[in-house]
């Protein structure tokens, strides 16, 4: 099969364009024809070897943990998805090798859901890992209820574009954190309020809202946001484990976990209109180094998807 790799940990250089052996179907896996991959931070993260010291190394090392696809094949134990089925997942595995950036990938089948049918393939292939992480981080970790404010910080990222929607849909108020080009956009996701990210963030949060925030999602391990949550409050991150301590703020940290029924719900979602998918652009899968290119600039308005086809 065709698959972007790296054979050495290192910069876009290092990836280039591999003949591998389909993946085998253990009995409880699903086997996906990939028909788009969602583009990440962490992809460009794990090529530069930053993982390796909490995952075990396979090389050559495909990136990606987001697909969306057709299934080619399921293992004997299988009974929730056949072969033809359209469908979407979060491939993280336990080490570092077999990734989305392929023509083919095989995961355990609670790690796959079906495809929102109203979305197109490289929209489904953007949801994966950042909805997944915008909805573990607000609800499982934070325990997000109606009523309460949230501040989102990169809100018109991937990550947060979906916390921002997420919260929206749960009853909660938003106050993101965007450039000033991406105001109108965050607003039109739902949020009340804007901090332009060149601001005093803290400051400015505390002129909207004196109390604080009930909670703060962190996406870039920016713990200063610990001081625009109210005593007693939540502190969720996804950078790294909080240290911040002070009035009573819970501290959470979150990796997110594949979860196929979590992924059936944003599907849910999708379809009824209630979550939108930002997709800045499509690139072929030989492209992944203008992909990674684009993701480490940091501007990216939403998700960068390869298309494989």
């Amino acid at each position: 099969m065709r698959a972007i790799g790296i054979r050495e940990f290192g910069g876009r250089d290092k990836l280039q364009l591999l003949d591998l052996p389909e993946p085998k179907v253990p009995p409880d896996f699903v086997k996906i024809r990939i028909r788009a991959a969602g583009v990440n931070p962490v992809d460009w993260k794990l090529r530069e070897g930053r993982l390796e010291p909490r995952f075990p190394v396979l090389f050559p090392v495909v990136p990606g943990w987001d697909a969306a696809g057709v299934v080619a094949e399921v293992g004997p134990a299988v009974t929730e998805f056949a072969a033809g089925d359209e469908v979407y997942a979060y491939c993280r595995k336990h080490f570092i090798g077999e990734g989305t950036y392929a023509e083919y990938v095989s995961v355990p089948d609670t790690y796959v859901a079906r495809k929102p049918e109203s979305l197109s393939f490289e929209q489904a292939g953007a949801i994966p890992l950042a909805g997944l992480t915008a909805y573990q981080a607000l609800f499982l970790a934070a325990g997000l209820t109606a009523g309460e404010r949230v501040l989102v910080s990169a809100a018109a990222g991937g990550v947060g574009s979906f916390a921002a929607q997420l919260a929206v849909d749960a009853g909660a108020e938003v106050i993101g954190v965007a450039s000033e080009q991406h105001r109108p956009r965050v607003l039109e996701l739902g949020a009340y309020e804007v901090v332009d990210r060149a601001r005093d963030v803290v400051a400015a949060v505390r002129e909207f809202v004196p109390e604080g925030v009930d909670v703060a999602f962190d996406l870039y391990g920016d713990e200063r946001l610990g001081d625009a949550v109210r005593d007693g409050g939540r502190l969720v991150s996804i950078a790294a484990p909080p240290s911040y301590r002070g009035r009573g703020v819970i501290p959470f940290y979150v990796f997110v976990r594949p979860d196929g029924a979590q992924l059936e719900e944003l599907a849910t979602l999708a379809d009824d209109g209630r979550l939108v998918v930002d997709v800045q652009e499509v690139l072929a899968l030989e492209e992944a180094a203008r992909a990674h290119e684009l993701s480490e600039a940091g501007h990216v308005r939403g998700k960068l998807v390869l298309r494989v086809d």
